[in-house]
């Protein structure tokens, strides 16, 4: 059974930071690749930030490009996404997601993917 487990979500004020976690069990990350979704109520899901299974390469949405950063440190199965200069509108859950093979990061961001966390809220307000 395949699992990922997100963390790292909260309350912070606009300007701050977090840093999501995002732990996955049952499988080594190797042959995935990796990508960062968010939720807010009467919008459609948001691929944030996704990064391939092979080279590493990433791709960001235009909404937090500059401000996000998507990594993964696979022999500890984890991925994270560092967010700092938070904006309200950048409140939702955030869900971690993988999808086995190598895919462009862009393309991940945008197709279905085959395995998902529950997610983690992220709320920006002051």
């Amino acid at each position: 059974q395949v699992q990922l487990v997100e963390s790292g979500g909260g309350l912070v004020q606009p300007g701050g930071s977090l840093r999501l976690s995002c732990k996955a069990s049952a499988f080594s990350l190797h042959y995935y690749g990796i990508g960062w979704f968010r939720q807010v109520p009467g919008h459609e899901r948001e691929g944030v930030s996704c990064i391939s299974s092979s080279d590493g390469s990433t791709f960001y949405a235009d909404s937090v490009k500059g401000r996000v950063t998507i990594s993964r440190d696979n022999a500890k199965k984890t991925a994270y996404l560092q967010m700092s200069g938070l904006k309200p509108e950048d409140t939702g859950v955030y869900y971690c997601a993988t999808r086995m093979g190598w895919y462009s990061p862009k393309d991940l961001c945008y197709h279905d993917m085959d395995y998902w966390g529950k997610g983690t809220l992220v709320t920006v307000s002051s």
